[in-house]
């Protein structure tokens, strides 16, 4: 995995958050078997900031903890259609997970379990988004939530 790590936050972020994010993307990555040239980004930010950009893409005034662009969707009219051999060599480039830390602070709080629990949570949670899992459906939220069970519970975050 091919992970580009972005600190906004005012405070900086520790070096420890950063390295939990790499492992965790990582441990994911080959969860789902991903190729080895797998791009994602991970963006951390304050509360400020990622209201503004819930408020620009999904229309809601406020704070989130978390939201992932994908790069690739199912809409047919974004299919940019390639010769096979070109696109086996370019990078899968997965999107952008922007995650509040002030809202990983105030849920793992909340929530009475660990900082790191709260990271790695919403860290895996964005990124099973970027591929293609949701949880709008019963059926759809059980396969993606247990999936993130198994990924934290596998790298030491059970619940």
């Amino acid at each position: 995995m091919d992970l580009e790590l972005y600190d906004q936050t005012a405070a900086g972020a520790a070096a420890a958050d950063l390295q939990l994010i790499r492992d965790l993307i990582a441990a994911a990555g080959q969860e789902l078997k991903l190729r080895d040239d797998t791009e994602v980004s991970v963006t951390l930010m304050n509360n400020d900031e990622i209201q503004k950009i819930n408020e620009q893409y999904r229309g809601v005034d406020r704070p989130t903890d978390v939201i992932s662009f994908a790069m690739h969707d199912d809409d047919a009219d974004d299919v940019i259609v390639m010769d096979p051999e070109m696109a086996a060599e370019m990078p899968l480039n997965l999107g952008d997970i922007m995650i509040s830390v002030d809202k990983v602070d105030e849920q793992a709080q909340f929530l009475q379990h660990s900082r790191e629990r709260e990271l790695g949570y919403l860290v895996v949670h964005g990124f099973l988004h970027l591929n293609g899992y949701d949880h709008l459906q019963p059926a759809d939220e059980q396969e993606m939530f247990g999936l993130q069970r198994k990924i934290l519970d596998d790298y030491g975050l059970a619940k």
